[in-house]
């Protein structure tokens, strides 16, 4: 996927935890608890490093997305694995390719950290561009029935995809309700 026209996607670094923030504010609104998710998924520690690419456009932090390490508790054992969430853009920039280019460098990222699976929660007539597939259809289990079937997807790196199992997520998704559709 081609990148938008001055848009440079980059791996965050600290003096964007400021403008990711707002962005995610804007993204999501005040209310909703998106920027505590993203500073309790910067600081996990797993067997996966977290990941964190932003996406500039002359000087601002326009999009931003984070995969967090977590595990598929598969019948053989624990594998590890990546969960992309969450995904923001600033309306104003939004529909213009960004989150899809966020999402490819995602992908590519995880690739390179070693990651055979990527799963999120999410709307699939978007992710599905992006090479998402359900993840039900391929014989993996929610870790909520809150999360409807359509929306749990997974992208398959390489063939740890042979495994099967129950999607796990991280506690700092439980903690701030953000599993799964809420009221």
């Amino acid at each position: 996927m081609a990148t938008p026209e001055n848009v440079i996607i980059r791996p965050e670094v600290q003096s964007d935890f400021g403008a990711v923030a707002f962005l995610h504010t804007e993204a999501f609104g005040a209310d909703e608890p998106i920027v505590d998710l993203v500073s309790a998924l910067r600081s996990l520690k797993g067997a996966l490093p977290t990941l964190s690419v932003v996406a500039e456009n002359e000087g601002l932090i326009v999009g931003h997305v984070l995969l967090s390490h977590t595990w598929l508790d598969a019948d053989a054992q624990m594998v590890d694995v990546y969960t992309l969430s969450p995904l923001g853009i600033l309306p104003e920039h939004q529909g213009q390719g960004i989150g899809k280019a966020l999402v490819a460098a995602g992908i590519q990222a995880a690739q390179d950290a070693g990651a055979g699976m990527v799963f999120l929660e999410g709307n699939p007539k978007y992710y599905c561009g992006s090479g998402f597939v359900a993840a039900g259809d391929l014989g993996f289990r929610r870790p909520s029935l809150r999360i409807p079937e359509k929306a749990f997807q997974v992208y398959l790196i390489d063939d740890s995809a042979k495994h099967r199992g129950t999607f796990i997520m991280r506690d700092a998704f439980w903690q701030l309700d953000c599993v799964g559709l809420r009221k």
